[in-house]
């Protein structure tokens, strides 16, 4: 039986193959279930999308509870090009505290891919490292005309260890050609446990989202309008100076698809405002600092599919994406530094790109195929002057001339960028088939990245989404990234599928990778103990390499103990600047292991997470080392009935005292105890955990 997970990792080589949908890309299913279940019961206890994708390639950097940072093969956040539902959102923060993957509901997530290394030029540009695509849940139609389909949905869920709980609804009614439903969720906890029994501080976060869609579907065609809003009234960090109090979102896509004669063409537009804002809220980590965000995003994709002959499938397109970006910081009553003027850090930041693409998929014969393809883009930047606090003052190490000298300069830029992919697979015979790609991506800097001009000590503390505790300071003239990417991926499986196994080796050079400079040092907190770096954006190569195997074998088929099947996964990535120097936040070797048993109404699954020691660190930032630890987490799901099931499980069961390798450092810990020194941020310790999903 042909078994498809939701939830793959689209393999970097692939390649297309013509069948009913000539557009979809073949994958390498990591795992799968014959009736979704596995993504279901993902999604069950899910706190965000990171847990999701957790297993399938995708490591996450610690941020707040729900933006985590995503990376791949060891390059993260803005170098991977995200897509909710097509929309390309940008994070509208200092800090990234508002990713785009932290726009989504878990619990909504209809289908994932994750394309690493060699991705082809159809989809996305303005990234090296590869493209994640979140779709949530396809519209519902009724299967006959005259027949009015109604449906909905209650999950709720909970877990011990941060006191946290999740409630999500759903409910649609349509006919065989209109559709309309509506989602809500709604989210918090309170801040985390370790394994020795301390608060975690300033972990804590809640949150809610709700969406309504519409969709019409006939004679080929399908419209989808979706609309939704998300309210995170708070939101810990507790690797930053500042924490998250608000942040508001809203959008609108449209979405249109249509075969003809000639093939089948798709559109799509889309629009997001993001307001945000950071300050304090809590007792556990405390300071009075407003500064506010207003992003927009708005963008359209348009491209068709046109079959050339029975080998050839050509596909072009045409995207925008416009961004526009205010941050500015109120002055602060009775403060000497912050006041009397209001900060202006950017002003009318603006960043457009345009992008034209072609790509020429090819079926030669039943064992080669191969997808071409050539992406330019051209990304314009600017934005308005700028102004300190205070204009007049020279004080307390505060320069009022940086904003006059970034005023005097021009700031417009233009790069014009090119992407070239070629992609192959070979398929000598059912049970085996090998991949190839070599690529040639690139990336313009963010606003961030070029505009932040502050080079104060506290200006520069408030730039930087790498939870290092360190300042930031932008650099106009920096080049844009270009990834010159090898991949390689062997995959072999049994005629019978009891086993599979898929090795993929990876290697990256970077031409003017945006990594720092060091241009000084400072005490955080003014703890003479402790001290971080100030460092400039600036461009330097780098290469990164790696592996990752992963494999799964059908231990049992009986019907006594139903299907028993181990998965297993070990990955290690490597990265360093060419003048050398370690690049920052590379997981170290890790891999997990699981055994899942699929016995009706059960399933139950043993998992053994191992993380190796991160000794290999970026000393220019000041990365702490961390000690190897392993996890063992349970569950069991229990199926009442196709529309009612309960998970019951406990992670970390063994109560394990560890350190993030990604988490950065504990900026909170450090504000609260006033001493150093300043530690790595440690993960959650052992977690009840249960969830409840009904559908009617």
């Amino acid at each position: 039986m042909s078994r498809i997970l939701p939830v793959t990792v689209m393999v970097s080589m692939s390649c297309i193959a013509f069948a009913e949908e000539p557009t979809v890309l073949p994958t390498v299913t990591v795992s799968a279930t014959a009736d979704n279940a596995e993504l279901e019961a993902a999604k069950e206890n899910a706190a965000s999308v990171a847990d999701l994708l957790k297993n399938d390639g995708v490591d996450f950097s610690s941020a707040g509870g729900m933006s985590a940072l995503p990376s791949l093969n060891g390059l993260a956040d803005d170098r991977i090009r995200i897509r909710v539902d097509g929309r390309e959102v940008t994070s509208a923060c200092a800090n990234h505290m508002n990713p785009p993957l932290s726009y989504v509901d878990p619990q909504r997530v209809g289908n994932i891919q994750v394309l690493s290394g060699v991705t082809p030029v159809s989809m996305g540009g303005d990234s090296i490292a590869g493209t994640i695509i979140v779709n949530t849940a396809e519209p519902v139609f009724a299967q006959t005309a005259g027949e009015l389909r109604k449906e909905g949905s209650l999950s709720l869920s909970a877990s011990s260890i941060d006191q946290g709980y999740t409630s999500a609804v759903s409910a649609a009614i349509a006919s065989d050609t209109l559709s309309l439903g509506y989602d809500a969720s709604w989210r918090q906890a309170n801040s985390y446990y370790n394994g020795d029994g301390g608060k975690v501080l300033d972990t804590l976060y809640k949150a809610r989202n709700q969406s309504l869609t519409f969709a019409a579907q006939g004679d080929g065609s399908k419209f989808i309008w979706r609309v939704g809003e998300q309210r995170i009234p708070y939101q810990g960090f507790p690797n930053q100076y500042m924490d998250m109090v608000d942040n508001h979102g809203v959008f609108s896509d449209m979405a249109y698809n249509n075969s003809f004669a000639w093939g089948k063409l798709n559109t799509r537009v889309y629009w997001q405002d993001t307001k945000h804002e950071m300050g304090f809220f809590t007792d556990e980590k405390t300071g009075t600092m407003p500064m506010f965000t207003h992003g927009v995003d708005l963008g359209y994709a348009v491209s068709a599919d046109m079959p050339l002959s029975t080998i050839h499938l050509l596909t072009v397109g045409n995207e925008y994406h416009r961004q526009r970006l205010d941050d500015w910081w109120p002055p602060v009553a009775g403060s000497m530094m912050m006041g009397p003027d209001t900060f202006w850090n950017i002003n009318d930041g603006k960043r457009d790109r345009f992008a034209l693409y072609a790509e020429m998929k090819s079926e030669w014969n039943s064992r080669w195929m191969s997808n071409l393809g050539i992406r330019g883009e051209i990304v314009r930047m600017n934005t308005g002057e700028v102004q300190p606090y205070n204009p007049t003052v020279t004080a307390m190490n505060v320069d009022p001339t940086y904003a006059a000298a970034f005023n005097a300069s021009d700031r417009a830029r233009t790069d014009n960028n090119l992407d070239l992919t070629a992609l192959t697979r070979f398929t000598p015979k059912p049970t085996a088939s090998y991949e190839f790609g070599i690529a040639r991506k690139t990336r313009s800097p963010n606003l961030y990245e070029r505009y932040a001009w502050g080079r104060n000590t506290m200006d520069m503390r408030m730039i930087g989404w790498f939870g290092d505790g360190n300042g930031y300071v932008g650099d106009p003239d920096l080049k844009p990234e270009v990834a010159n990417t090898v991949s390689f991926a062997a995959n072999w499986h049994s005629p019978d599928a009891k086993w599979g196994v898929r090795v993929a080796p990876h290697f990256s050079y970077v031409q003017d990778f945006i990594d720092v400079d060091t241009i000084g040092s400072f005490h955080p907190y003014n703890i003479a103990s402790v001290t971080r770096a100030l460092l400039q954006f600036a461009n330097h190569d780098a290469r990164l390499w790696g592996i990752d195997v992963s494999g799964n074998y059908m231990a049992w088929d009986n019907s006594q103990y139903g299907l028993g099947q181990i998965k297993a996964r070990v990955a290690w990535t490597r990265g360093e600047r060419t003048d050398g120097g370690d690049l920052y936040h590379i997981m170290p070797l890790n891999a997990s292991i699981s055994l899942e048993q699929m016995v009706a109404p059960w399933t139950n699954m043993l998992e053994l997470q191992l993380i190796d020691s991160k000794t290999i660190v970026d000393e220019q930032r000041y990365e702490p080392e961390t000690k190897g630890y392993a996890l063992v987490n349970v569950s069991t799901r229990y199926q009442f009935t196709d529309k009612a099931s309960l998970t019951l499980g406990i992670r970390n069961m063994l109560n394990k005292q560890y350190d993030l390798p990604l988490g950065g450092v504990s900026l909170a810990e450090l504000k609260s105890s006033m001493t150093g020194p300043l530690l790595p941020l440690q993960g959650p310790g052992r977690s009840f955990e249960a969830a409840l999903n009904i559908k009617f």
